[in-house]
């Protein structure tokens, strides 16, 4: 089996298409076709349903797929381990949720820089159930997420829980939610949130559904001043962490709802696939540094 084959076809898979794994790794689209070909024929199956777009992996793809980039990902370490002084070179494929505020994650970023040069940092963002999927799989080396409280990450991955911290439910006082709310009188309003596949917002709606109350969403946004916005019109209630209240123009505008049974939290974590290999220090570095940054003045884009 060719080492450049499954470079190829783990590319694609990550790409979704020849053309942007073409890019990726400096090669013509014949020239990816004709890897993958070869890999098929290694391996006497198919590994690309070639009627999807983006292209996708069939379940036997799925399976090399895994293989293949824990293959790739034992090369590096194993050219990290000889390279002159050690230095860790290579991809560090990072996955963050939007949660994460810029100021969070500045000092991590630039750390991770100052202290590996020669390290390629590839960040993307998503929901924390989806970032637990490509982790899960090998299609991103650390993730970094937040969990309802309660809820523990996968026990097959290694995972650092780096903080917990509160959420506030907010509230124009023209929408008449009362100040000190029990769930049942919550229940009777619409929620201002984000997108569906957010993990907080499954666990919140679990949370009413589990007391056979109902919950409803009035708006979904993914910008948090957006909602903030749309909360303090008095469309319904919002949750939003303190930080991202206090530096909110819109702070003004709406109250605070302490509720007597319902107090949601979150934790921030950082997960990966044992082992880390080559990968142990940057994200032992990106740890550590990101602790740090949620310990600052606005560690939060809620």
């Amino acid at each position: 089996m060719n080492i450049h084959d499954l470079e190829a076809f783990v590319a694609v898979v990550e790409t979704g298409s020849i053309v942007a794994a073409s890019a990726q790794i400096n090669l013509t689209q014949p020239g990816i076709t004709r890897r993958i070909q070869n890999l098929e024929d290694s391996l006497g199956t198919i590994l690309l349903d070639r009627q999807s777009k983006p292209l996708k992996p069939t379940a036997a793809g799925r399976e090399a797929y895994e293989h293949g980039r824990r293959v790739l990902r034992s090369l590096d370490d194993l050219k990290a381990g000889v390279s002159p002084g050690g230095a860790v070179r290579g991809e560090f494929r990072l996955g963050i949720m939007p949660y994460l505020s810029e100021a969070a994650l500045a000092v991590p970023l630039d750390r991770l820089r100052s202290r590996f040069p020669e390290l390629t940092l590839r960040i993307v963002s998503g929901w924390s159930l989806h970032l637990m999927e490509q982790v899960a799989r090998s299609g991103l080396d650390a993730v970094a997420v937040c969990l309802a409280d309660g809820v523990s990450p996968p026990d097959d991955l290694v995972a650092e829980n780096i903080g917990s911290h509160s959420v506030l439910l907010v509230a124009s006082p023209s929408l008449g939610v009362p100040k000190a709310a029990k769930l049942e009188e919550l229940s009777r309003f619409a929620f201002v949130m984000n997108e569906t596949g957010c993990g907080f917002r499954a666990y919140i709606r679990h949370r009413f559904e589990s007391a056979r109350l109902p919950f409803q969403v009035a708006v979904e946004a993914l910008s948090a001043d957006l909602r903030l916005s749309l909360v303090a019109r008095g469309l319904g209630i919002g949750i939003v962490t303190p930080a991202a209240l206090a530096g909110s123009p819109w702070r003004h505008q709406v109250d605070v709802i302490d509720s007597v049974d319902f107090q949601p939290k979150v934790n921030a974590w950082v997960l990966h696939r044992p082992p880390a290999g080559r990968l142990a220090q940057p994200i032992a570095t990106f740890t550590e540094a990101l602790l740090e940054g949620l310990n600052g003045p606005a560690p939060f884009l809620s």
